[in-house]
């Protein structure tokens, strides 16, 4: 198994969400533990992948939009 970025390592963030505690993603990584680096987050802690929270903005910017764009050249 390899997970490779540009820099040669493999990199695995765990925020401890209910996807990644299932039976099967635990059993993943205690299989594959050994072939990358796996940082440990706690619990609901702050979301570092920021897209989320710029989807999250976008959408609220664009449903305040009146009359509601129909098309993307209504944006």
């Amino acid at each position: 198994m390899s997970i490779v970025h540009s820099d040669g390592f493999g990199q695995f963030q765990q925020d401890n969400a209910t996807p990644h505690t299932s039976r099967f993603a635990t059993e993943w990584l205690q299989e594959y533990i050994s072939d990358i680096r796996h940082f440990h987050i706690p619990s609901k802690s702050p979301d570092m992948n920021i897209i989320e929270h710029i989807w999250y903005a976008l959408q609220r910017t664009v449903e305040k939009i009146s009359p509601r764009p129909l098309t993307p050249m209504d944006l």
